[in-house]
C-alpha cells in the first residue's frame, strides 16, 4: 500500500493464489486479494493462478507464469550432504539409513492451534503405532502451549523428534528424507513434489489445487479418523505413489527467478529476449495419484 500511494510500480510474486475463503488461510487470502488491485504486474506461478486473475478483471498483459521461485530454492538445495544444522535431526537421518520410513509433521498456522493441533497429534500417536518401521520428525512453532500439547502425546516415544523451527536447508533435507508428509504448510504443498513425496494436507481449503489435481496431495482437514485412514492406507500400499523429480513439479521447474527477471526488466522498458511462460507437465506427474490410492478421503 505504502508503494501504491507513492506511485511506486508494485510487483506482486505469488500472484493469484486463491482458496475463495477470506478466512481461509488468514490473513493470506485478504492480502492477496487486496494486493490483486494495485499490483501494476503479476507473477502468477501457474496457469490457475494466471486464471483467478483474469477472472478478477486484470489484464492478460499485466499477468506473467513463471513458476514458484520456491521450486528453484528448492531444487538449488536439493542433494546436499552437509551435517543437519539442528543436531537432533541425525538420528532421523540415521533411522532412514537404517531402512525406516520418515513421517514428517508441521502444523504451524495459527487456526490449527488448540484442539485441532491436539487431534493431529492423536492421530500421528495412532499411525506410529500402526507401523513400528516409522519414525516422525516435527518441527514445532516455539509458542510454549503449542509445544506442551505435541509434548503432551508425542513426547515420551522415541521414534518422535521434536525440535524448534528449521532453517530451511534442514526442512529441504527432511523432505529428501521422508515417505509422507503431514502439513498445514503451503509452502510445502509446493515443494514435496520435488521429491515425490505425498502430502495429506490438514487443512479444508487449499488455495493450491495443483497440488490436489496433480495427485501429489490429499485434503485431510483435522480430522483424526481421516488423517489416520489417509495415512494408513499410504503407508500399506505396495508402492507409495512417487512423483518424478525437478521438472514434473506442477509448480515450477527452476527457471521461475529468470523469468520473473525478464518480466520485470519488460515492464521498465529494457530490451530483453523473452522467455515462454511455465506449463507444468500435460501428465499427473506420478505413477499413480494418491487420491486413486485413497479415494475415499479425497474430497477435492
Amino acid at each position: 500500500m505504502a508503494a501504491f500511494w507513492r506511485r511506486i510500480p508494485v510487483v506482486h510474486l505469488e500472484a493469484g493464489l486463491r482458496s475463495h475463503d477470506l478466512a481461509a488461510p488468514f490473513p493470506e487470502e485478504a492480502n492477496r486479494r487486496m494486493i490483486g488491485q494495485i499490483a501494476a504486474l503479476h507473477l502468477a506461478p501457474t496457469p490457475a493462478a494466471a486464471m483467478n486473475l483474469r477472472a478478477e478483471g486484470i489484464e492478460a498483459d499485466r499477468i506473467e507464469v513463471i513458476g514458484n521461485t520456491v521450486v528453484d530454492a528448492v531444487l538449488a538445495l536439493a542433494g546436499r550432504t552437509e551435517c543437519f544444522a539442528e543436531p537432533a535431526l541425525a538420528a532421523v537421518e540415521q533411522a532412514v539409513t537404517y531402512g525406516r520410513r520418515l513421517l514428517l509433521v508441521t502444523v504451524h498456522r495459527r487456526e490449527s492451534w488448540g484442539e485441532p493441533l491436539r487431534t493431529v497429534m492423536h492421530a500421528v500417536r495412532e499411525v506410529l503405532d500402526a507401523h513400528p518401521d516409522t519414525v516422525a520428525a516435527l518441527p514445532t512453532h516455539p509458542n510454549p502451549s503449542v509445544r506442551a500439547d505435541v509434548l503432551s502425546v508425542l513426547g515420551h516415544d522415541n521414534r518422535v523428534v521434536v525440535t524448534e523451527p528449521l532453517d530451511y536447508p534442514d526442512l529441504v533435507r527432511l523432505l529428501e528424507l521422508s515417505t509422507l508428509v503431514l502439513s498445514d504448510s503451503g509452502g510445502i504443498q509446493e515443494e514435496a513434489p520435488t521429491f515425490g513425496v505425498p502430502v495429506l494436507v490438514l487443512r479444508e481449503r487449499t488455495e493450491r489445487r495443483e497440488a490436489i489435481e496433480a495427485g501429489c496431495a490429499l485434503l485431510v482437514g483435522t480430522d483424526r479418523h481421516r488423517i489416520v485412514a489417509a495415512a494408513n492406507r499410504l503407508l500399506t500400499a505396495e508402492q507409495l505413489p512417487r512423483a518424478h523429480r525437478g521438472s514434473r513439479n506442477p509448480f515450477g521447474d527452476g527457471k521461475s527467478a529468470d523469468r520473473a527477471a525478464i518480466a520485470i526488466a519488460r515492464m521498465v522498458g529494457l530490451p530483453v529476449m523473452p522467455m515462454a511462460s511455465f506449463e507444468p507437465d500435460a501428465g499427473l506427474g506420478v505413477d499413480e495419484p494418491i487420491s486413486h490410492i485413497h479415494p475415499v478421503i479425497n474430497r477435492c
